[in-house]
């Protein structure tokens, strides 16, 4: 079985139950009815002598929607179908019962999809019947419809009806507005009201790099690897397009561009002139938070590009299609009156208490505090110097030797990324050399600007290593009042390599033994400020690199590794590669 169709699973046919006891358990204000597969929120008895209730459900899969939004502020409770199917009327009027407010009434918000029409539609006119049977009159109920999609729209539908579009993650910003003006004591007529502006001016396009695997199931379909597609459902329903995957800072602008595009868009906001909105990107289930970032910078972006301001911008998980690869953009069109905008902000800004939410937190902009971030200016003049510029051409080419050897090492043992990461920070100093930018006449200032140079470049741990060594060096150098580079003999640079050492060793566990490129440049360190002679420390370090190869590892990513004789660190061997030509650089 491919890594797309495993689950974290013990019987499929259990897996929706168990996952909303599990729910329950985790937010202490929920109760959970696992008969009928109702999440509701605990005080229900009491809330429903305070205000509109709402719910919402659907086939499950795409949590944290629609349990996941049940809180104050929002849903009041959520019924659950099995994945990717709708509960059935009997489950939907079993929820309705257990939330209807006799005095307020209750507002019951339905996705636009067939199965959800139909037996959310179906509970309503039993519930509507039982109660007229036994005399209590017609309830106070009301429904609408979410249908945000804009991926698809069906060319067939007219005046008359059709299929229409789909619901999507707007379905959250209804829940929002109208759970909010529920929970400030509004009448069901204006939290109808709520719900029925955020449907008809909510827009959501989504994309997913590939189908959603289902349990029990596996995969419905697969995209090629290079390959996205546009408008796909959080059902696995095809979208309108399959392309060749694009770099995102076009993809997104695309996504947004085809919303401002869309008929529907443009019936519902050709009289907006102001184009406020509020920006809602949705990860579909299986999106890296890192990618989602990039997303909703993007998105924010191209809104500015396309005249909108995002107001307010959500980016989160939200309604997912299982672990769908994949996101979704929506965009709530704020009205142009500027109190009704307002109006509506403050739904959206009031706070809900709901594990599926996410709480935007509001202070004050007291300033820029940049110029304190930036610390002090370091000035210092660039001079060059002939020696030192010969010691970093010598050990940039002893690197590019040395190089394949390296990653090779790192291959077996890490995670191979070692002798480019070592070439990419000897690159940039050879570069500052040759460009005349560093302070090569103070030793103390140079290498200082090297370890700058080495954490831009490297990155990393072997990276941040190199550079805690090279600022204690510079540290120690100071302290040794070496001013220029005629004042500092082998033994002085011997000396100041062990305090650097001491440096280094406050901010790691490595030591001579644990394999690591201590075991080569500590023996150097001692045998330079021992004797002087730098090829006798060069030997030194080569023979500790050597050792490594017959240690176990105790610290680095080898760790994790089972042991392979006779294959030295990677780390070690790199070090010696720049010791070498540095070395090669003095004595010859």
């Amino acid at each position: 079985m491919s890594s797309a169709g495993k689950h974290f699973v013990s019987d499929p046919k259990t897996l929706v139950k168990n996952s909303l006891c599990g729910l329950a358990i985790a937010n202490p204000h929920l109760s959970f009815d696992e008969q009928q597969k109702v999440t509701y929120t605990k005080d229900l008895a009491e809330l429903r002598t305070k205000q509109v209730t709402l719910f919402c459900g659907g086939g499950s899969g795409h949590e944290p929607a629609h349990a996941g939004f049940v809180g104050h502020g929002m849903l009041t409770a959520a019924v659950s179908g099995h994945v990717f199917a709708s509960p059935t009327s009997s489950q939907v009027l079993s929820c309705l019962r257990r939330v209807y407010s006799e005095e307020h009434g209750t507002l019951v918000v339905i996705k636009n999809y067939t199965g959800d029409v139909l037996n959310f539609g179906r509970a309503v006119e039993r519930f509507k019947s039982e109660r007229v049977n036994h005399g209590k009159g017609m309830p106070k109920v009301e429904t609408v419809v979410v249908d945000d999609d804009v991926g698809v729209v069906n060319p067939n539908d007219d005046a008359e009806g059709g299929v229409g579009r789909r619901g999507l993650a707007a379905t959250i910003l209804v829940y929002k507005l109208a759970g909010a003006q529920a929970a400030a004591g509004a009448s069901l007529a204006a939290v109808k009201e709520a719900a029925e502006y955020a449907i008809a001016n909510s827009f959501t396009i989504g994309c997913a790099l590939n189908a959603a695997s289902v349990p029990g199931q596996g995969m419905p379909r697969s995209l090629n690897d290079n390959e996205i597609e546009i408008g796909m459902g959080i059902h696995n329903e095809p979208g309108f397009e399959t392309k060749e995957l694009q770099p995102a800072d076009v993809l997104v602008p695309g996504l947004v561009k085809h919303i401002v595009n869309s008929s529907p868009f443009k019936k519902s906001s050709n009289s907006n002139t102001k184009r406020r909105a509020v920006l809602l990107v949705n990860n579909l289930g299986a999106t890296s938070n890192l990618e989602m970032g990039l997303v909703t910078k993007l998105a924010a972006e191209s809104c500015k590009a396309q005249g909108i301001d995002a107001v307010r911008v959500f980016s989160g998980t939200y309604m997912t299609g299982l672990a769908m690869p994949g996101a979704s953009i929506t965009l709530l069109m704020l009205p142009d009156d500027d109190s009704r905008c307002a109006d509506l902000l403050s739904l959206v800004d009031a706070p809900a208490f709901c594990p599926g939410w996410i709480n935007h937190a509001h202070v004050n902009d007291a300033g820029s505090t940049d110029e304190s971030a930036q610390g002090p200016t370091i000035r210092f003049k660039s001079e060059s110097d002939s020696t030192w510029e010969k010691v970093i051409s010598e050990a940039y080419a002893s690197v590019v030797e040395e190089e394949p050897q390296v990653t090779l090492l790192d291959q077996l043992m890490g995670d191979g990324d070692c002798g480019q990461v070592l070439l990419s920070g000897a690159t940039a100093i050879r570069d500052a050399a040759q460009k005349t930018q560093l302070p090569l006449n103070d030793p103390a200032a140079a290498l200082a600007q090297i370890s700058s140079i080495v954490e831009d470049a490297m990155g990393g741990t072997s990276g941040i290593i190199y550079c805690l060594f090279l600022d204690g060096l510079a540290q120690q150098l100071r302290a040794l009042n070496i001013k220029d580079n005629s004042s500092a003999t082998s033994q002085v640079w011997g000396k100041a390599m062990l305090g650097a050492l001491d440096t280094l060793y406050q901010y790691t566990s490595a030591r001579p033994g644990h394999r690591t490129l201590i075991d080569a440049l500590e023996p150097f360190a001692t045998v330079l400020s021992q004797t002087g002679d730098l090829n006798a420390a060069l030997n030194a370090a080569d023979k500790g690199a050597a050792s490594t190869a017959q240690m176990q590892a105790k610290r680095g990513r080898a760790v994790y590794v089972q042991s392979k004789d006779s294959v030295a660190d990677a780390g070690a061997v790199g070090l010696v590669a720049v010791l070498k030509g540095i070395v090669r650089a003095l004595t010859e």
